[in-house]
C-alpha cells in the first residue's frame, strides 16, 4: 500500500498509509437479500457545460445513468430524484423531472431494477402566499407525471408544507388527500430538520415523538396505500419506537445514517428495510453485507458494515444537508466521475480537512475501490488547495 501526506487539524501535514483492504465488486440480485434495499442516488454534473454553475444545472446523463446500472448490479434499489440527487439543492423539478424519465427508461431494460422516484412540490415557492390548495396541486402534478412515466412514489417531505401548514390538521389534509389518489402504494419520506432546516416541525409539532402521532394517524388511517416509511431522524429510539407501531405489513425504511447497521439486522421484535444516501458511497460494501445476512451470517453482515459507520458520520456531521458532497467526492475517488464537481458548485459546502478525513475513514472501511486511482486523485485535490508532498 502507498503513502500520501494529508492535512491534520492540527494544521500540521502528515503521512497516511494506506491500510484498508477493498470489498471487491460482485453482482448480485435484490431477491438474494433478507431487506429491501434503496441507495439514494446522486448526480453526475457536466464540467465541461456553458451555464452558470450556481444558477442553471448541467447534468453529465451518461454517466449519471450509468451509475444507476452500477447500483442495480450490485442488488441495490435507486431512490430516484431524492435530497442525495440535490433535489432543493441545486436540482429543480424539471430536471428531476428528466431524471425520472430517463432512469424509468433505463430500469425498464432490465429485470432486476429496483426503482423508486421522489415527488414533492419544490416547484412552489414556499412563500406567504401559498396555500394548502396549492400543494396538494403542486403534488398531484408531480404524482401525474411520475405515474404517467409508470413509476414508484416517494412521498417527499414539503418545504411549502412545513411553511403553510398552521397546524397538524393540514397535514393530515394533504397526506388524506395524496394517498387517497395514489395509484399504488407509496414510501413516505420524513425528512428531519437535520437533513433540510426549512423542514422543521413537520407534521405540526416541533418535537418529534409529538410529530410521530400525527405520522402514526395518517398510515393507520391508509395502510393499504403505504408500502413504508422512512425516517431520517438520525435517532435509532426514535426509529425503533415507530417501528414497532406501525401497521402490519407497512415496511420502515432506515434513514438513518449513523445507525443503519444495527438497524437493518433488526432485533427480536423486528427490523428496518432501507432506503439511505450512503448506500451511494458504499455500494459494494453494503451489497455484500446484505448478501451476508441473506446466508444468515450476521456476524460477516456486521464486520462488513461497521467499519463504514464511522464514515457515514463524518460524512453526515453537521451541516447534515452538506453530506452531498462527501457523497459526490466518494464517487470521485473511486473512479465513478472524473471530475469533482457538483451540480449549484456544492463541492464548495466542505473543507479540505473533512474531505482528508474522509479520506482516512473510507481507507479504513475498505470502500476505496482502487488505493492507488484514490490516492492520485486525493493529491490532485490536494495540489489545487496548495498542498503537495
Amino acid at each position: 500500500m502507498g503513502t500520501i501526506t494529508l492535512p491534520h487539524p492540527d494544521g500540521t501535514l502528515r503521512p497516511h498509509r494506506l491500510s484498508g483492504t477493498p470489498v471487491p465488486l460482485a453482482r448480485r440480485r435484490a431477491d438474494a437479500f433478507p431487506r429491501v434495499a434503496f441507495a439514494a442516488a446522486h448526480v453526475v454534473a457536466d464540467p465541461l457545460a456553458v451555464h452558470d454553475p450556481w444558477l442553471t444545472p448541467a447534468i453529465d446523463w451518461d454517466r449519471t445513468l450509468a451509475f444507476r446500472h452500477r447500483l442495480w448490479d450490485l442488488g441495490l434499489g435507486v431512490a430516484e430524484a431524492m435530497d442525495t440527487a440535490q433535489r432543493g439543492m441545486g436540482l429543480g423539478w424539471p430536471e428531476a423531472q428528466e431524471l425520472i424519465r430517463r432512469a424509468l427508461a433505463e430500469a425498464a431494460g432490465r429485470d432486476d431494477a429496483l426503482i423508486a422516484c421522489g415527488a414533492g412540490t419544490d416547484h412552489l415557492d414556499p412563500g406567504a402566499g401559498v396555500t394548502i390548495d396549492d400543494i396538494l396541486r403542486a403534488y398531484d402534478e408531480q404524482f401525474e407525471v411520475i405515474e404517467g412515466y409508470g413509476g414508484r412514489i416517494i412521498l417527499m417531505a414539503s418545504r411549502a408544507l412545513a411553511a403553510a401548514a398552521r397546524s397538524p390538521d393540514d397535514y393530515a389534509r394533504v397526506y388524506d388527500h395524496v394517498l387517497s389518489k395514489s395509484k399504488d402504494p407509496v414510501i413516505i419520506h420524513w425528512l428531519g430538520e437535520m437533513f433540510d432546516p426549512a423542514l422543521a416541525g413537520y407534521w405540526g409539532h416541533a418535537d418529534h415523538m409529538a410529530a410521530m402521532e400525527v405520522a402514526l394517524d395518517v398510515i393507520a388511517a391508509h395502510a393499504d396505500k403505504v408500502d413504508g416509511i422512512k425516517i431520517s431522524l438520525l435517532s435509532k429510539e426514535k426509529e425503533i419506537a415507530m417501528r414497532r407501531r406501525l401497521p402490519e405489513g407497512v415496511r420502515m425504511y432506515t434513514g438513518d445514517d449513523f445507525n443503519y447497521a444495527e438497524l437493518i439486522a433488526g432485533d427480536a421484535q423486528g427490523h428496518s428495510d432501507a432506503l439511505l444516501g450512503i448506500f451511494d458511497a458504499i455500494a459494494p460494501v453494503a451489497s455484500a453485507a446484505l448478501e451476508a445476512l441473506g446466508q444468515g451470517d450476521e456476524g460477516s453482515f456486521h464486520s462488513l458494515l461497521a467499519p463504514t459507520v464511522p464514515l457515514s458520520r463524518h460524512i453526515f456531521a453537521a451541516p447534515t444537508r452538506f453530506y452531498k458532497t462527501g457523497v459526490v467526492f466518494m464517487a470521485y475517488l473511486n473512479g465513478l466521475q472524473d471530475h469533482f464537481t457538483m451540480v449549484g458548485g456544492q463541492q464548495s459546502t466542505r473543507s479540505l480537512q473533512h474531505l482528508a478525513e474522509l479520506f482516512r475513514l473510507a481507507d479504513a472501511a475498505g470502500c476505496l475501490a482502487d488505493p492507488d486511482l484514490a490516492s492520485d486523485r486525493m493529491a490532485r485535490l490536494l495540489a489545487v488547495h496548495g498542498v503537495t508532498p
